[in-house]
Protein backbone atom coordinates (compact mmCIF):
# COMPACT_ATOMS: atom_id res chain seq x y z
CA UNK A 1 0.00 0.00 0.00
CA UNK A 2 1.48 3.24 -0.96
CA UNK A 3 1.94 6.15 1.33
CA UNK A 4 -0.71 9.35 0.96
CA UNK A 5 1.84 11.48 -0.83
CA UNK A 6 3.62 8.94 -2.57
CA UNK A 7 2.86 10.39 -6.61
CA UNK A 8 0.98 7.90 -8.57
CA UNK A 9 1.53 7.24 -12.60
CA UNK A 10 1.69 10.84 -13.85
CA UNK A 11 0.49 12.21 -10.84
CA UNK A 12 1.64 15.63 -9.68
CA UNK A 13 4.12 15.13 -6.89
CA UNK A 14 3.26 17.81 -3.66
CA UNK A 15 5.65 20.06 -2.25
CA UNK A 16 6.25 19.76 1.18
CA UNK A 17 4.29 22.67 2.21
CA UNK A 18 1.59 21.61 -0.05
CA UNK A 19 1.50 18.24 1.99
CA UNK A 20 1.46 20.45 4.88
CA UNK A 21 -2.21 21.65 3.75
CA UNK A 22 -3.87 17.99 4.09
CA UNK A 23 -6.81 18.77 6.73
CA UNK A 24 -7.35 15.41 7.61
CA UNK A 25 -5.16 14.04 9.93
CA UNK A 26 -5.83 9.88 10.15
CA UNK A 27 -4.77 9.70 6.57
CA UNK A 28 -2.09 7.15 6.26
CA UNK A 29 -2.51 5.52 3.02
CA UNK A 30 -3.05 7.00 -0.68
CA UNK A 31 -6.10 5.29 -0.73
CA UNK A 32 -7.58 7.34 2.07
CA UNK A 33 -6.56 10.22 0.70
CA UNK A 34 -8.27 9.28 -2.47
CA UNK A 35 -11.90 8.43 -0.93
CA UNK A 36 -11.28 11.51 1.00
CA UNK A 37 -11.28 13.33 -2.37
CA UNK A 38 -13.58 11.58 -4.30
CA UNK A 39 -16.17 12.29 -1.76
CA UNK A 40 -15.40 15.51 -1.82
CA UNK A 41 -15.80 15.79 -5.80
CA UNK A 42 -19.22 13.94 -5.25
CA UNK A 43 -19.92 16.53 -3.25
CA UNK A 44 -19.05 19.26 -5.53
CA UNK A 45 -20.77 17.63 -8.40
CA UNK A 46 -24.37 17.97 -6.92
CA UNK A 47 -23.89 21.18 -6.05
CA UNK A 48 -22.25 22.39 -9.32
CA UNK A 49 -24.67 20.59 -11.56
CA UNK A 50 -27.58 21.37 -9.41
CA UNK A 51 -28.66 24.76 -11.37
CA UNK A 52 -26.48 26.16 -14.39
CA UNK A 53 -23.61 27.93 -13.69
CA UNK A 54 -21.37 30.15 -15.47
CA UNK A 55 -18.03 28.17 -15.56
CA UNK A 56 -15.91 30.44 -17.51
CA UNK A 57 -15.22 32.71 -14.62
CA UNK A 58 -12.10 32.75 -12.78
CA UNK A 59 -14.10 33.35 -9.65
CA UNK A 60 -16.65 30.05 -9.93
CA UNK A 61 -13.82 27.76 -10.59
CA UNK A 62 -11.52 28.65 -7.77
CA UNK A 63 -14.79 27.81 -6.41
CA UNK A 64 -15.19 24.60 -7.89
CA UNK A 65 -11.95 24.01 -6.67
CA UNK A 66 -12.60 24.78 -3.11
CA UNK A 67 -16.11 22.97 -3.19
CA UNK A 68 -14.59 20.21 -4.84
CA UNK A 69 -10.98 19.86 -2.09
CA UNK A 70 -12.00 22.31 0.24
CA UNK A 71 -12.76 19.30 3.26
CA UNK A 72 -9.40 17.95 1.93
CA UNK A 73 -6.68 20.75 1.68
CA UNK A 74 -6.03 23.83 3.12
CA UNK A 75 -5.10 25.55 -0.40
CA UNK A 76 -7.91 24.47 -1.87
CA UNK A 77 -9.14 27.44 -4.47
CA UNK A 78 -5.71 28.58 -4.24
CA UNK A 79 -3.23 28.98 -7.33
CA UNK A 80 -0.54 27.10 -6.83
CA UNK A 81 3.02 29.62 -6.37
CA UNK A 82 5.43 26.20 -6.66
CA UNK A 83 6.92 25.13 -10.12
CA UNK A 84 5.81 22.29 -11.54
CA UNK A 85 7.41 19.88 -14.42
CA UNK A 86 4.27 20.50 -16.11
CA UNK A 87 1.96 23.62 -16.05
CA UNK A 88 2.85 27.43 -16.64
CA UNK A 89 5.09 29.37 -14.83
CA UNK A 90 3.22 30.34 -11.22
CA UNK A 91 3.42 33.96 -12.41
CA UNK A 92 1.58 33.05 -15.84
CA UNK A 93 -1.35 31.13 -14.29
CA UNK A 94 -3.61 33.99 -13.93
CA UNK A 95 -3.31 35.77 -16.81
CA UNK A 96 -3.45 32.32 -18.86
CA UNK A 97 -6.51 30.99 -16.89
CA UNK A 98 -8.11 34.96 -17.91
CA UNK A 99 -7.04 34.13 -21.54
CA UNK A 100 -8.78 30.67 -21.79
CA UNK A 101 -12.05 32.32 -20.22
CA UNK A 102 -12.03 34.93 -22.64
CA UNK A 103 -11.23 32.33 -25.50
CA UNK A 104 -13.64 30.07 -24.51
CA UNK A 105 -15.94 32.96 -24.02
CA UNK A 106 -15.42 33.99 -27.36
CA UNK A 107 -16.08 30.57 -28.74
CA UNK A 108 -19.54 30.18 -27.39
CA UNK A 109 -20.54 33.36 -28.54
CA UNK A 110 -19.32 32.93 -32.34
CA UNK A 111 -20.04 28.72 -32.11
CA UNK A 112 -16.39 28.17 -33.41
CA UNK A 113 -16.24 24.36 -32.42
CA UNK A 114 -19.24 21.74 -31.71
CA UNK A 115 -19.97 21.72 -28.06
CA UNK A 116 -17.88 18.52 -27.50
CA UNK A 117 -15.02 20.04 -29.02
CA UNK A 118 -15.07 23.00 -27.23
CA UNK A 119 -15.31 21.71 -23.72
CA UNK A 120 -12.24 19.45 -24.73
CA UNK A 121 -10.16 22.01 -25.69
CA UNK A 122 -11.33 23.54 -22.63
CA UNK A 123 -10.67 21.02 -20.15
CA UNK A 124 -7.23 20.85 -22.33
CA UNK A 125 -5.88 24.60 -22.30
CA UNK A 126 -6.93 24.70 -18.27
CA UNK A 127 -4.93 21.09 -17.43
CA UNK A 128 -2.30 22.77 -19.46
CA UNK A 129 -2.18 25.84 -17.32
CA UNK A 130 -2.04 23.22 -14.29
CA UNK A 131 -3.23 26.20 -12.16
CA UNK A 132 -3.95 24.30 -8.15
CA UNK A 133 -1.02 22.59 -6.78
CA UNK A 134 -3.41 18.72 -7.20
CA UNK A 135 -6.77 18.47 -8.65
CA UNK A 136 -6.02 20.22 -12.01
CA UNK A 137 -7.49 17.57 -13.99
CA UNK A 138 -10.91 16.46 -12.11
CA UNK A 139 -11.42 20.15 -12.16
CA UNK A 140 -10.44 20.25 -15.79
CA UNK A 141 -13.11 17.32 -16.37
CA UNK A 142 -16.00 18.42 -14.07
CA UNK A 143 -16.05 22.34 -15.82
CA UNK A 144 -15.57 20.58 -19.29
CA UNK A 145 -18.78 18.51 -18.28
CA UNK A 146 -20.81 21.82 -16.67
CA UNK A 147 -20.12 23.37 -20.09
CA UNK A 148 -21.18 20.58 -22.29
CA UNK A 149 -24.16 20.68 -19.77
CA UNK A 150 -24.69 24.22 -19.76
CA UNK A 151 -25.05 23.47 -23.93
CA UNK A 152 -27.90 21.37 -23.76
CA UNK A 153 -25.65 18.23 -24.06
CA UNK A 154 -24.75 15.20 -22.05
CA UNK A 155 -22.41 14.87 -19.97
CA UNK A 156 -19.21 13.34 -20.68
CA UNK A 157 -17.75 9.62 -19.36
CA UNK A 158 -14.54 10.17 -19.28
CA UNK A 159 -13.70 6.53 -20.02
CA UNK A 160 -15.85 5.06 -17.52
CA UNK A 161 -12.94 3.94 -15.39
CA UNK A 162 -11.12 5.39 -11.99
CA UNK A 163 -8.67 7.86 -13.34
CA UNK A 164 -6.93 8.08 -10.08
CA UNK A 165 -5.01 4.79 -10.38
CA UNK A 166 -2.19 4.14 -12.85
CA UNK A 167 -3.31 1.99 -16.06
CA UNK A 168 -6.39 1.10 -17.91
CA UNK A 169 -8.22 4.23 -18.39
CA UNK A 170 -5.69 6.51 -16.59
CA UNK A 171 -2.77 5.71 -19.23
CA UNK A 172 -5.66 6.29 -21.81
CA UNK A 173 -6.39 9.37 -20.53
CA UNK A 174 -2.74 10.44 -20.35
CA UNK A 175 -1.86 9.44 -23.59
CA UNK A 176 -4.84 11.48 -25.10
CA UNK A 177 -3.50 14.06 -23.36
CA UNK A 178 -0.50 13.78 -24.92
CA UNK A 179 -2.11 13.56 -28.23
CA UNK A 180 -4.12 16.78 -27.85
CA UNK A 181 -0.42 18.63 -26.54
CA UNK A 182 0.54 17.86 -30.14
CA UNK A 183 -2.36 19.42 -31.87
CA UNK A 184 -4.55 16.58 -32.29
CA UNK A 185 -7.69 16.82 -29.60
CA UNK A 186 -9.85 13.59 -31.52
CA UNK A 187 -8.49 11.26 -29.44
CA UNK A 188 -9.24 13.33 -26.27
CA UNK A 189 -12.73 14.31 -27.89
CA UNK A 190 -13.06 10.46 -28.16
CA UNK A 191 -11.82 9.18 -24.78
CA UNK A 192 -14.28 11.98 -23.15
CA UNK A 193 -17.33 10.08 -24.63
CA UNK A 194 -15.82 6.62 -24.20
Amino acid sequence: MSRPFEADDDATPLTPAERDGLIPTHVTLRRELNELEQQNILDAALWALGRKRNVLNERFLRGLHRRMFGQVWKWAGTYRTSERNLGVPSHRIQPDVKALLDDATYWLEHATYAPDELAVRFHHRLVTIHPFPNGNGRLSRMAADLLIVAEDGARFTWGRGNLQTAGGPRRAYIDALHEADNHDLQPLIAFARS
